[in-house]
């Protein structure tokens, strides 16, 4: 993925949180060589600061690190993302792509408009009007920036997300609303050279985060029709596009599968994105958590796959030395 790669956040849901205020058209990188600080860039500085080999292409997701604006604002982020090396920061709308362009920073997947993005998605007919419309502008922003993927998503069963009562969409039906509903779009997506990539998110974990807002279900999303990465991976198959892609969420496939490095290699040339977190917790990737990140990583490389890595936990410490960890540990 020889591409240049672009979201933001706020608020008291997670499309506040993955919202939006400024990014760029930054360079596709797909390898930093790891010279003397002097001759290069502060983030290739930063880089070999941190000893890091440049097989993988870190992302640092916006909206974990600025819950409520307990941590960074965008622009915090950014100034983070250069100290540590990360070559992208994720997750915001389109109206925070000019700032990350002002910190030479991709973004690696662009959030579209709506508030929460998950809940309504293409498994359910009555959405596709108004998905394709924002899912074409955000194509948009990104393609502007030379971004390369924007996000999108099954949604939950239920037929009216706010009245779970109110009847059920099949994974049959949802799979075929799904696909037809994502070949509307994907062609505008291969005009403008850029990948949807559609995510798996866990239904299994329903505790709650405290926050300063109350608690919210951060750590998973009961309802969620695509919570297992093979029934995404089978509706990007049956779009039948180059464009069309997953988002490999490792941690929420841990909780629903696991076998994560054999689906790498199933899926192939097919993974548009990875995200990371620490099991269980949805905390950091440290030893108080299962999943064994370096040879998950290695099998990326090993794949040849050259796109981002986002490290989508939520702090517990220090959120700089969280991040600076998470790097660390994949970075093989």
């Amino acid at each position: 993925m020889d591409k240049e790669r672009g979201q933001s956040t706020q608020g008291m849901t997670r499309r506040d949180l993955l919202g939006g205020a400024a990014g760029l058209a930054a360079a596709g990188v797909t390898g930093l060589a790891l010279g003397t600080a002097a001759s290069r860039g502060p983030r290739e500085a930063a880089a070999a600061e941190l000893e890091l080999k440049g097989n993988i292409h870190h992302s640092i997701p916006h909206w974990c690190f600025n819950m409520f604006g307990e941590y960074w604002d965008l622009d915090e982020t950014c100034q983070v993302a250069k100290e540590l090396g990360a070559e992208s920061v994720e997750l915001v709308g389109a109206d925070a792509l000019p700032t990350l362009a002002e910190y030479d920073l991709a973004c690696a997947m662009v959030q579209i408009p709506q508030d929460p993005p998950f809940v309504r998605g293409f498994n359910n007919p009555d959405n596709h009007e108004m998905l394709i419309e924002i899912t074409r502008d955000t194509i948009d922003a990104a393609a502007e920036y030379g971004h390369p993927n924007v996000i999108c998503f099954t949604g939950y069963q239920y037929r009216d997300p706010e009245n779970p009562d109110g009847g059920i969409i099949s994974l049959e039906d949802g799979f075929a609303n799904c696909v037809e509903g994502l070949k509307q779009v994907i062609g505008y997506a291969e005009e403008n050279n850029v990948d949807l990539c559609i995510e798996n998110l866990n239904s299994r974990d329903g505790s709650y985060l405290d926050t300063p807002y109350g608690e919210l279900q951060m750590r998973g999303h009961p309802g969620y029709q695509g919570d297992k990465a093979d029934y995404c991976m089978a509706i990007v198959r049956a779009v039948g596009s180059p464009n069309m892609k997953i988002l490999y969420d490792l941690y929420h496939s841990q909780i629903m599968e696991g076998d994560i490095i054999r689906r790498i290699q199933e899926y192939g040339e097919h993974i548009g994105h990875i995200h990371t977190a620490g099991n269980p917790g949805r905390h950091e990737l440290d030893g108080d958590q299962e999943i064994n990140y370096p040879p998950i990583m290695q099998a990326l490389v090993d794949i040849g796959y050259e796109g981002y890595v986002g490290h989508e936990f939520i702090p517990t410490r220090d959120p700089r030395d969280g991040l600076r960890a998470a790097i660390q540990l994949c970075d093989v």
